[in-house]
């Protein structure tokens, strides 16, 4: 069977997020459900990283195992023709080996987040940027994530329901730049904790609205206990933007 590597792009907003639930329509459903009218299979796609609802994506990574060979330009085209209206595409196809595996093979994986810092409310993007009204820092908040680079117990920053193994995760980029209105918090990794960028962004807002000083987001890290943890960041600013392969583009 031909394994297919697809990029996808999706809005994450009306869905119950990427994994199959039994609320309402999730991207993975909505993916397989696409792949499956056109080639007359049922299938199972296999992610890079689950993202929650309201949570999108730019790049997306998942690999399917198909009964015959199409070409890749064939699965991209006609999944895409059968996912309308979703607001989900297939960006890429391509044909890799049995041995790549979206989720194990990827070496890091890449976010942003987005903030709307103005007085007015969004119209264009309102479920697509945290809304805070409030004046804040960029560079506090740049300064701030600084201390949280490298290798860490990131518990304080970790959901309560989330299934890893260990709290130990190595950051290797968190970048805080102001773009007009807009400012942009960029987070690198080989993997993260279930919720971890946004809880990292709810505490590093409060460093960059004054409410905490640049030493009490270093001291949250080291407390490593859930409560010292900022208020978590809504899921509507969020996106996946990249995921790192070893042999692949």
């Amino acid at each position: 069977m031909p394994r297919y590597k697809l990029v996808v792009e999706y809005d994450g907003t009306p869905f119950t997020g990427w994994q199959h639930q039994t609320n309402g329509l999730s991207v993975q459903q909505a993916v397989e459900d696409a792949i499956a009218r056109f080639t007359g299979s049922a299938v199972r796609i296999h992610c890079a990283g689950r993202t929650d609802s309201g949570v999108h994506a730019t790049h997306q990574v998942v690999h399917v195992d198909l009964e015959k060979e199409w070409r890749p330009d064939t699965v991209r085209d006609a999944t895409n023709a059968h996912l309308k209206p979703a607001p989900v595409a297939i960006l890429a196809a391509q044909i890799v080996p049995e041995t790549f595996n979206a989720r194990l093979s990827a070496v890091k994986r890449h976010y942003v987040y987005r903030i709307l810092n103005r007085r007015a409310r969004p119209t264009l993007d309102a479920a697509r940027v945290w809304h805070v009204a409030w004046m804040l820092d960029a560079d506090v908040m740049h300064e701030a994530a600084q201390l949280l680079i490298g290798r860490h117990d990131f518990t304080t920053f970790r959901a309560a329901e989330c299934q890893a193994n260990s709290p130990i995760r190595t950051l290797d980029r968190l970048d805080v730049e102001r773009i007009g209105d807009e400012i942009r918090i960029y987070a690198s990794a080989r993997s993260f904790l279930h919720h971890q960028v946004r809880s990292i962004t709810g505490t590093l807002e409060r460093a960059g609205a004054g409410r905490w000083s640049v030493e009490d987001v270093g001291a949250a890290l080291d407390a490593r206990d859930r409560k010292r943890c900022g208020p978590m960041a809504p899921p509507t600013g969020l996106y996946l933007i990249g995921v790192d392969y070893p042999d692949l583009a």
